[in-house]
């Protein structure tokens, strides 16, 4: 069974579910919903840098609501490996011959769908509130969200494959992205911040990934943080892949 194959495999495994119960992609699509109809009405109450000149605030907001989504949405990907273990079949999916990144690619592949499809609806439905986004640059948008969300997937089904009990890897996880998403600007500017927190944000790569989800989203192809996001987010893919393939080579040996 080739790599292309065994992936597509894993992946219909574990959306099988999913597509049986939808509730799960409803479900998520209802906080970041919940976000925009609360955060919404405060937006035009805020300096928002980086507003493309005649653009709404929901230009600056939903890009970065969008990311926010994806982190929260891939980084507990590794509880559902978690039960698979403590429930016998991944032990089982190990002794089969499939490919180790074929397993990882398929297992992640179910929360990059769902957030996808939960991307594109929250766009649409902002669209007749304002939000005006460029036709490319919102694609191109799209697919860095895709590759953020693998890496932080992957990564996420490596810690549940290193740490064994769940209490501990939920606060492992909610330890990391808690900061990570508080200061990168993804609902509140940071421009206007402390100069202790403004600094942290400056360290926090997601700060640049939420800045050039911002310029794609307005067409803005030429803005710096373009180039760094694509080096963070492949970057990070690469190394989370390392991480979580050597946790699972290490469990079947």
């Amino acid at each position: 069974m080739n790599l292309i194959t065994a992936t597509g495999v894993i992946y219909a495994r574990e959306m099988r579910p999913t597509l049986r119960n939808p509730m799960a992609i409803i479900t998520g699509l209802l906080q970041p919903l919940l976000y925009v109809a609360l955060f919404g009405p405060l937006l035009s109450t805020f300096s928002l840098p980086g507003v493309p000149g005649g653009g709404t605030p929901w230009a600056w907001f939903i890009p970065g609501m969008l990311v926010f989504t994806t982190l929260f949405g891939t980084a507990f990907a590794g509880a559902d490996l978690m039960y698979e273990r403590d429930m016998g079949s991944l032990e089982r999916l190990l002794a089969s011959p499939v490919s180790r990144i074929a397993l990882l690619v398929g297992q992640v592949g179910r929360q990059v769908s769902t957030l996808l499809v939960q991307a594109l609806v929250l766009i649409v439905v902002v669209l007749p509130f304002g939000l005006s986004v460029d036709p490319l640059g919102t694609f191109l948008g799209l697919v860095m969200l895709i590759l953020l969300s693998a890496a932080v997937g992957i990564a996420s089904l490596g810690l549940g494959l290193v740490i064994k009990q769940a209490y501990l890897f939920y606060t492992a996880v909610q330890t990391a992205i808690l900061p990570l998403m508080l200061t990168a600007g993804m609902l509140l500017p940071m421009d206007t911040a402390p100069g202790w927190l403004y600094v942290l944000s400056r360290i926090n790569p997601l700060t640049h990934v939420v800045n050039a989800e911002r310029a794609l989203f307005a067409g803005n192809f030429s803005h710096p943080a373009i180039l760094i996001s694509v080096g963070i987010v492949v970057l990070g893919g690469a190394g989370a892949t390392a991480f979580a393939l050597r946790a699972i080579r290490k469990l079947s040996a």
